[in-house]
């Protein structure tokens, strides 16, 4: 089935079967996906969660056309089997249509807050004066308004990762991929982040994957998949607490 590239609500953004992933090890290699059948929905925040080396990030990585597996299909958006498309073709299906949200943040140390947001929306074709315009709409959406000309020696790890989630979501993406967007904050800047993931499923109507081993985040979301040795072992759809406060883990 092709996916609808503007989804309702509730309609596939992402529907992903058999997917397999390996890795050189030595001699040998080793399975980190074997087999997994994957789907993401527009509107919904799906939590990925396991343990650190059960295959979480690979499977972002290959639904989003940044490690190709060995085998199986993604078919995304209107695209019916991403991995078939040439490589400069899945960059600008990303650019097109992805946002990324890594725990790293990923900024460019000599670029302002409005500047790190801008560079991205110059890259799909807008203008200066209109980059400039959205990107100070995004910024201030995550409460940024007094930090836009600030570099990130300047910010905080929170405002950080808001900068980068403010690049993310300027993009007003179809599909938003968060791989451990909290696991760097204390409660008070996680809660804004995960908060800022849940409206870009609720409001903006993006399909939201993020992952995590946060079990604290688990209350934001709509579906919670556990993924363990490489396989899918549970997935629980669930109604959101948007009210939730997450308490810090420290």
């Amino acid at each position: 089935m092709i996916t609808k590239a503007l989804g309702r609500h509730g309609d596939a953004a992402i529907e992903a079967t058999g997917l397999v992933k390996r890795f050189k090890s030595g001699k040998g290699f080793v399975e980190v996906l074997k087999g997994v059948d994957f789907d993401a929905r527009h509107g919904d925040l799906t939590m990925v969660m396991g343990p650190s080396g059960s295959g979480k990030s690979t499977l972002i990585a290959a639904l989003s056309g940044l490690l190709r597996p060995e085998e199986g299909k993604v078919a995304t958006l209107d695209v019916p089997d991403l991995w078939k498309l040439s490589p400069g073709r899945i960059d600008k299906f990303r650019l097109d249509n992805c946002g990324f949200i890594f725990q790293g943040f990923n900024l460019f140390p000599a670029l302002t807050a409005l500047q790190q947001v801008e560079t991205v929306l110059k890259f799909q074709g807008l203008t200066p004066d209109q980059a400039k315009r959205r990107a100070t709409v995004a910024l201030e959406e995550v409460g940024l308004k007094p930090r836009l000309h600030q570099r990130p020696s300047a910010l905080s790890g929170g405002e950080k990762q808001r900068v980068a989630i403010a690049r993310a979501l300027s993009k007003d993406p179809k599909i938003l991929f968060a791989d451990e967007p909290t696991s760097a904050l204390d409660g008070e800047n996680g809660q804004v982040v995960v908060r800022l993931l849940r409206r870009a499923a609720s409001e903006h109507g993006a399909a939201v994957v993020c992952v995590t081993h946060d079990p604290r985040l688990e209350a934001w979301a709509d579906r919670i998949i556990h993924i363990e040795d490489g396989r899918i072992i549970d997935d629980t759809r669930r109604t959101p607490n948007p009210d939730t406060t997450l308490a810090s883990s420290h």
